[in-house]
């Protein structure tokens, strides 16, 4: 069965280069000309990835990240105006997995979107991990807090299952991103810094006892006892 993503973008010209780019690659494209219509075809139809334009008329991508993220954690991959980072810190803040600056190549986006749908996929090795409240079931890609059960998008999933293997061990932000499968994309320290405070709110650790800051290194999950 062929992966199947939904473009939701107001360009047809591109939807059209990507249908016909990524259809060759065992792609499959659908397509929603703006963010009410792409909302309606996730609530019909199950996809496996979102591609998602942040400059849209009427309802903008940044709202339509929020209410995809409100109902499923669906792989988002934004594309967003070249240089333009306070729209790319938002989208990740929102919950988006990745962001791609137009314009682009067809084949760059490829490697992005491959990049996230391997995040997205269970591990075919069973893993179970626990520490301070925390439990992480990797193959099932579950996570909960003190028996709570806490949505994770891939790379908020990917970045706490390496802090969780290193407990107690600080992991520059670099090597956090590796460890996360980002070794395949350039991003800058900020994206880390944005996924760590998300992921510090799902976890009720907005002070961070759990996940501490090492300044101008990376971060660490607290060891037991510690």
């Amino acid at each position: 069965m062929p992966t199947r993503v939904l473009l939701i973008d107001d360009d047809t010209r591109m939807y059209e280069l990507l249908a016909q780019y990524l259809g060759q690659n065992g792609i499959s494209v659908a397509h929603a000309p703006d963010g009410g219509r792409g909302l309606a075809a996730l609530e019909g139809s199950p996809y496996d990835a979102v591609l998602l334009d942040v400059m849209m008329p009427g309802m903008d991508g940044l709202e339509v990240c929020k209410r995809i993220r409100a109902k499923t954690q669906v792989p988002i991959l934004m594309l967003t105006a070249r240089g333009d980072e306070t729209d790319r810190v938002v989208g990740l803040e929102l919950g988006a997995d990745d962001y791609l600056a137009k314009p682009f190549s067809p084949r760059e986006l490829l490697a992005r979107l491959r990049a996230v749908l391997r995040r997205a996929q269970p591990t075919a090795v069973a893993d179970r991990m626990e520490a301070q409240g925390v439990s992480i079931d990797v193959a099932g890609r579950e996570v909960k807090v003190n028996g709570r059960p806490v949505e994770l998008t891939g790379l908020e999933f990917e970045l706490l299952v390496a802090l969780v293997r290193r407990a107690g061990r600080v992991i520059p932000r670099d090597a956090l991103l590796g460890e996360a499968g980002r070794s395949d994309t350039v991003v800058g320290e900020r994206t880390v810094d944005v996924h760590i405070s998300h992921l510090r709110q799902k976890l009720g650790d907005e002070g961070g006892r759990l996940i501490k800051t090492v300044r101008g290194v990376g971060y660490v999950f607290a060891k037991e006892g510690g």
